[in-house]
C-alpha cells in the first residue's frame, strides 16, 4: 500500500509539472552577434536581457550567439523571435526576412544613435612608410571576412582613395573573433587590419595587445564615440524583430526597451533609425540587395546537373529530350531570379515606415471599385461604337462617344497616377510646394475609401494658398492618416461627419482634420502620440507617432483637441515659407 501511495504521489508530481509548463510562456529567444566570441556578446547585453526578463514576468529569455550567417541559418528555421546584430546584417535581413527593427542602441555616454559604429583600419607602427589610405596599395590586409560591415564600410573609403581592395591589397579573412584581426597583423600574416570601431581600444584596456603595437591610418572625427576610426559612422545595433514574432509580443518588448533605464554600461534604447546610411553604403558598392545579377557559370551549371551529365553519358538516345528540359529550366530560373533580384531592390530602397503601404491596403477595394467606374463606362462606349461601325455609322458620328472614352481613360489613369505617387518608396526633399495641391490631392486619394464606408468628407479649402517649404507625398501622408483615423472613430456612429479645414494663422497653415466620434479618453489623449499605443484591435500604434514625427521635421507640429461641438479635432501646423508668410 505505501509503494503504491508513492507511485501516486509521482504521477499527481508529473501531471502538476506538466500542467505548469504548458501554462508557462514561450521564452523569448533572441540571437546576437557575436563578434568577439558568445561569452563577450552576453556579457555585452545583459543588462537587456536581465531588464526584459523582469519587464515580461514568466518568460525566460534564451540568447543564441553566433556569426551572421549562423544567425540568418536560425532565423530562416524559425528558431528566434529577436536578434541583435549589426547595422548591415540587419539589412539583408529586412530584405531577405522581413525583419523590422524596434530600436536602435544607444549609449548615454557615448555618440548619437545616428552615428556610433564605424571601422578602423591599422597598421603595425614600425611601418613609417604608411601613412594614408593609399598607401595601402598592394598590401596583406587581415579582416574578419569579406562582408563583414567593417570591411564594407573600410571598402568604400578605400575606393574614395583610388583603393580598389578587389585588385589593389590582397585580403586575409580571419574570422571570428575580431581579435584574430590583431593577432594576424601582430604575427606577420598581414600588413595591416580592418577591425570594427572602439575593438582596438577595448583590446589593450583588456591588455591583451599593447596601447603602442599598432596605430590607425586615415583617422577620422569620430564625435562622441571616443575611438579611433578611418570610416564615416553608421548607426548603431538594431533589436530586430523577425518576421514570425506576434505583434503583440513585439510590441510588449519594444516598450520593454523604451523604458529601459540605463545600468552602469550606460546602454539604453532609442526609437528605431531608418538606417538610410547602411542602405547608401551597400548601394555604393552594389553587395547585399544591390548586388548585381549574374547567370550561373559554366562549372557551376554543370554540377547543379551532374546527375543528367552521367545520364547523358549513359543514354545518349536521351540527349536532345535533355537539352530540352534543362534549358527551359534555366530560362524559368533566370526569369525567376531577375523578378527576386527586382523585387529585392525595390525592397531595399524603401524608406519610408509602413504606414503608407497600411493605409493604402485599408483603402485599396474602394480604389479598385472607383477605377472599376471609368472602366466599365470606356466598355460600354466601345461596345457601342462596335454596334454603330457594324450598322454602317459614319466614322464622324463616332467622335463623341470616342471622347467620352478618353475622358473616362483620362479619370481611371489619374486615380492610378494618385495611387502611384502615393506608394512611391523615394522621399522627395522639401521644396516649396502648392499647399492646396496636395490636400486636394490627398482627398481626391481617400475619397472612395470614405465613400464605400458611407462617409461624406466635408472639405474647406481655399483654391490658392501660400506656399510651404515640405515633402509632398510625407504631406498626403498625414493628411490621409489623420482621415483615415477619424473614419476608424465614426465608423460605429448613426451620423458620421469628417471635416477636412485649411486656415492661416498668422505665419503658418492650420490644417484641420475634426470627426463627430466617442471622442478620447483622457488617459489615451496623454499617450496618443506614443509609439506603439493604439486603441484599435489591430493597430500598430505608429500611425500617429510617425505623423508628428514628419510634422516635427517640417519645423511644424500635430496636436489633438476636443472643439467646443465636442467633436474630435486634430491641428497640423505647417510653417509658412517667410516670403510668403511676409506676402
Amino acid at each position: 500500500m505505501r509503494a503504491l501511495t508513492r507511485v501516486a504521489a509521482l504521477f499527481l508530481a508529473l501531471a502538476a509539472f506538466c500542467d505548469a509548463s504548458a501554462d508557462a510562456p514561450a521564452p523569448l529567444r533572441i540571437g546576437v552577434l557575436a563578434y568577439r566570441g558568445t561569452e563577450e556578446a552576453e556579457r555585452t547585453w545583459q543588462s537587456t536581457f536581465d531588464h526584459l526578463a523582469r519587464a515580461l514576468p514568466g518568460r525566460r529569455v534564451e540568447v543564441l550567439g553566433g556569426t551572421a550567417a549562423f544567425l540568418t541559418a536560425a532565423v530562416a528555421a524559425n528558431r528566434l523571435d529577436f536578434l541583435i546584430t549589426n547595422p548591415g546584417h540587419y539589412l539583408e535581413l529586412k530584405v531577405n526576412y522581413s525583419a523590422v527593427a524596434l530600436a536602435t542602441e544607444q549609449d548615454l555616454d557615448g555618440p548619437t544613435p545616428a552615428q556610433a559604429v564605424g571601422a578602423a583600419i591599422f597598421v603595425p607602427n614600425g611601418h613609417p612608410e604608411i601613412q594614408t589610405l593609399a598607401d595601402l596599395r598592394n598590401l596583406r590586409i587581415a579582416a574578419v571576412a569579406s562582408d563583414a560591415f567593417g570591411y564594407r564600410a573600410a571598402t568604400r573609403e578605400l575606393l574614395e582613395r583610388g583603393v580598389d581592395p578587389a585588385r589593389d591589397i590582397t585580403p586575409v579573412f580571419v574570422g571570428f573573433p575580431v581579435d584574430e584581426v590583431a593577432r594576424a597583423v601582430q604575427a606577420g600574416r598581414a600588413d595591416g587590419g580592418v577591425i570594427r570601431s572602439c575593438a582596438l581600444e577595448k583590446m589593450i584596456a583588456e591588455g591583451a595587445i599593447d596601447k603602442d603595437a599598432f596605430r590607425v591610418v586615415g583617422r577620422r572625427s569620430s564625435g562622441a564615440l571616443n575611438c579611433q576610426v578611418s570610416t564615416r559612422l553608421y548607426p548603431g545595433w538594431p533589436f530586430v524583430k523577425v518576421a514570425q514574432t506576434p505583434a503583440p509580443l513585439a510590441r510588449e518588448v519594444a516598450q520593454a526597451l523604451f523604458a529601459m533605464q540605463p545600468g552602469t554600461d550606460d546602454k539604453a534604447w532609442a526609437q528605431p533609425d531608418d538606417y538610410a546610411t547602411v542602405q547608401d553604403l551597400y548601394r555604393t558598392l552594389k553587395v547585399g540587395p544591390y548586388a548585381p545579377f549574374t547567370r550561373l557559370g559554366l562549372a557551376d551549371f554543370i554540377f547543379e546537373n551532374r546527375y543528367w551529365a552521367v545520364l547523358i553519358a549513359m543514354a545518349a538516345a536521351w540527349w536532345l529530350t535533355h537539352v530540352a528540359r534543362v534549358s527551359y529550366l534555366v530560362r524559368k530560373r533566370t526569369r525567376e531570379l531577375q523578378l527576386a533580384h527586382e523585387a529585392a531592390r525595390l525592397k531595399g530602397e524603401q524608406m519610408e515606415h509602413t504606414v503608407r503601404l497600411s493605409l493604402m491596403g485599408e483603402m485599396a477595394s474602394s480604389l479598385a471599385h472607383e477605377i472599376n467606374q471609368p472602366l466599365a463606362a470606356i466598355l460600354t462606349y466601345a461596345r457601342g461604337c462596335e454596334r454603330r461601325i457594324e450598322g454602317g455609322a459614319d466614322p464622324g458620328s463616332l467622335r463623341d462617344a470616342v471622347q467620352r472614352i478618353a475622358v473616362q481613360a483620362e479619370r481611371a489613369g489619374d486615380i492610378v497616377r494618385r495611387m502611384k505617387d502615393f506608394v512611391r518608396k523615394n522621399p522627395a526633399p522639401q521644396v516649396p510646394i502648392d499647399p492646396a495641391v496636395a490636400l486636394h490631392d490627398a482627398r481626391a486619394l481617400f475619397e472612395p475609401t470614405a465613400t464605400a464606408a458611407g462617409v461624406i468628407v466635408e472639405s474647406d479649402i481655399p483654391d490658392t494658398l501660400p506656399a510651404v517649404r515640405a515633402d509632398r507625398l510625407q504631406l498626403e501622408e498625414v493628411i490621409i492618416n489623420l482621415l483615415q483615423n477619424a473614419l476608424d472613430a465614426v465608423a460605429m456612429q448613426e451620423e458620421k461627419q469628417i471635416v477636412l479645414r485649411v486656415r492661416l494663422d498668422h505665419d503658418r497653415l492650420d490644417i484641420c482634420v475634426a470627426d463627430n466620434g466617442p471622442g478620447l479618453a483622457p488617459e489615451a489623449r496623454e499617450r496618443l502620440f506614443d509609439p506603439f499605443f493604439t486603441t484599435k484591435k489591430n493597430g500598430l500604434g505608429l500611425g500617429l507617432s510617425l505623423s508628428r514625427t514628419i510634422a516635427e521635421a517640417h519645423g511644424g507640429s500635430l496636436l489633438a483637441e476636443m472643439d467646443a461641438t465636442g467633436m474630435t479635432t486634430f491641428r497640423f501646423y505647417l510653417p509658412l515659407i517667410e516670403e510668403a508668410a511676409r506676402a
